[in-house]
């Protein structure tokens, strides 16, 4: 499978499995219907892998594409978040091994100058995420100065998708990729089918591992640090299940926090990336 296929696989696992708070093909949410999401995937998928492109113009042409496509943001997180992958993907090779399609991201995220910058920030502020709000320093609506990596340095310590650019994406391998079971499949479900009940298990057991360990940003930015810690607590009484969305109470929770307005939409980005990884890494992800 093609890295812009397992991207594909990925984006359609998003929406095809119900992930609480998130939009799905159980339930729209955010004013946000999951055929959107899967428009957007299919029009980012070409300019996110286009060969030779920067992260930058990846991220960009990404957005633009996006944007015709659906006509609201559905997945900045997620192209912020896979662009440097695809990237790497292209310098090492299909189904690289999980050390050294790691080593390939590092190399390319320390790569990353200020036309990257420059490219991602008019992304960003086109998409305008909720709760976005100003910085003091390097503002998405101002003129970058600074590498792409150094100015998600800046924001790594309120943004956890600008703290992957810091660590290497080091989340994605230490927290996601750990979630998943071995012999994950991610080709099981293609666009357009239903997850199968194994496939949807594991997106969820990612999903909730993210939710439960970090604070979403998403969830931070819009409604403050306290909520953000009562979906963590929340989230610790589907761990260590082996279905979680079996329990009756997952699909109520899932529409408890949409009529609250509660979006963990980090913790899907960061998802997604996950699944991506695991498409690249091996046609069978084994675990670590």
């Amino acid at each position: 499978m093609s890295p812009r296929d397992c991207f594909l696989r990925a984006c359609w696992l998003d929406v095809a499995v119900r992930k609480p708070g998130n939009v799905s093909v159980f339930s729209a949410g955010h004013r946000m219907q999951a055929q959107q999401f899967v428009d957007s995937a299919r029009a980012a998928a070409a300019p996110l892998f286009e060969p030779g492109a920067s992260v930058g113009q990846r991220i960009e042409a990404a957005m633009d594409a996006t944007w015709r496509a659906a006509g609201c943001n559905t997945n900045l997180g997620i192209l912020l978040l896979c662009a440097p992958i695809a990237a790497a993907a292209e310098r090492e090779g299909a189904h690289a091994s999980a050390a050294a399609l790691r080593v390939a991201l590092e190399a390319v995220l320390s790569a990353l100058d200020v036309d990257d910058a420059r490219a991602a920030y008019r992304a960003i502020a086109r998409a305008n995420p909720g709760g976005l709000g100003n910085a003091p320093a390097q503002d998405v609506h101002d003129e970058p100065t600074l590498a792409l990596r150094e100015a998600m340095a800046l924001a790594a310590g309120r943004d956890t998708i600008a703290r992957q650019y810091l660590s290497g994406h080091a989340d994605l391998f230490d927290v996601g990729l750990r979630a998943l079971s071995p012999g994950f499949v991610l080709m099981e479900a293609g666009s357009g089918e239903p997850a199968g009940d194994a496939t949807a298990a594991a997106v969820q057991r990612v999903f909730l591992a993210y939710l439960r360990l970090i604070p979403d940003s998403h969830i931070v930015r819009k409604h403050g640090e306290a909520v953000a810690h009562t979906v963590m607590t929340a989230a610790q009484r589907w761990h260590g299940m082996a279905e979680p969305g079996s329990d009756p109470a997952f699909a109520a929770w899932d529409e408890s926090l949409k009529a609250r307005g509660i979006n963990p939409g980090t913790s899907a980005d960061l998802t997604v990336a996950t699944l991506l990884l695991a498409g690249l890494i091996a046609p069978v992800w084994h675990g670590t």
